[in-house]
């Protein structure tokens, strides 16, 4: 029965201990290279969501603009009323802070927002 026992192991094939290091060092490199890819796909999503953000915040201040141009002469409107008059509106709760500088002409006016970054 020993016999057997013996015969059946030394049968039986595994991985070396140089082998699983090999592995592991490959691993360790294809991890070191792929996390600073990671992180800048995540950077520049999170750019291009900010500058969305930004653009939709300017578009809303622009049709304010253009609803209350002849009644006050807007320079300033804060993110906070362009929410409380529905011209923003947030889907996760969450509300952007900030305002947007009106300028330009009269005729060719510009919007820039101002808040968090």
């Amino acid at each position: 029965m020993r016999n057997k026992i013996r015969q059946l192991m030394k049968k039986e094939e595994g991985f070396t201990l140089v082998e699983l290091l090999a592995v592991i060092v490959i691993l360790g490199i294809i991890v070191a290279i792929a996390i600073p890819s990671i992180g800048g796909i995540i950077n520049r999503a999170e750019t291009g969501a900010n500058e969305a953000e930004y653009a939709l915040i300017e578009d809303a201040a622009r049709l304010y603009h253009i609803q209350y141009e002849g009644e006050t002469a807007l320079t300033t409107v804060s993110v906070d009323d362009l929410s409380t008059n529905g011209y923003l509106d947030s889907r996760d709760g969450t509300k952007p802070t900030g305002s947007v500088n009106i300028g330009g002409t009269p005729t060719n006016p510009t919007y820039t927002y101002t808040g968090r970054e």
